[in-house]
């Protein structure tokens, strides 16, 4: 067993490095905000920067994890690099906090309107 009490090579080791990783990547406000504007469309690296006062290299670095937790994914067209939100990583921590009891059910729908608000992002419709 290892020294964190994950038994390695495991679904359930598996299931907590991701949680591990989606968790990591929430943690960050940055981040949070990206996923954010991700709920609207796909959108390029530089356009996702450009509300940022930070650097495109640290942006760049935000995505990175992002992908690696499994929460966006990333395809190159052209000389352009796209950015989508995957939501199953998102679905995957909500139903292991479910799980417990104390949160109740995700509605993505309702998460999406309290973002926008949250954000002040120009809602659709």
């Amino acid at each position: 067993m290892a020294l964190d009490g994950r038994r390695r090579g495991t679904a359930y080791g598996r299931m907590t490095d991701t949680l591990s990783s989606v968790f990591a990547a929430l943690a960050d406000p940055t981040r949070r905000r990206i996923l954010a504007m991700l709920l609207e469309d796909d959108m390029a690296v530089t356009d996702v920067a450009e509300p940022f006062e930070t650097s495109l290299a640290a942006i760049s670095k935000h995505l990175a994890i992002l992908a690696a937790a499994g929460l966006i994914s990333q395809e190159k067209r052209g000389r352009v690099k796209w950015c989508k939100l995957e939501p199953d990583a998102l679905r995957e921590a909500s139903v292991w906090m479910v799980s417990f009891g104390l949160v109740e059910p995700v509605n993505l729908d309702a998460f999406e309107r309290f973002l926008t608000q949250e954000l002040n992002l120009p809602s659709e419709g």
